[in-house]
């Protein structure tokens, strides 16, 4: 629990405004943290091509659908 808000809140834009965004830092810690996810199983894994048959069916079926 934070005893003295006012002096955190100084202190947070102090320290955000003395440091500049370092684009590549931040995306190498994105990609870090999506990677531990999946290691934990935070993620499901992607579906493999499970039912692309029936996926090209409708889609043939749709785009062969002329509007009136």
């Amino acid at each position: 629990m934070i005893k003295d808000p006012l002096y955190w809140e100084k202190w947070e834009r102090e320290t955000q405004l003395s440091q500049l965004a370092d684009f590549r830092r931040n995306l190498r810690l994105l990609e870090a943290m999506y990677e531990e996810a999946r290691a934990l199983g935070a993620f499901a894994e992607p579906p493999g091509l499970d039912g692309l048959e029936s996926r090209l069916r409708l889609a043939r079926a749709l785009n062969s659908l002329t509007c009136s």
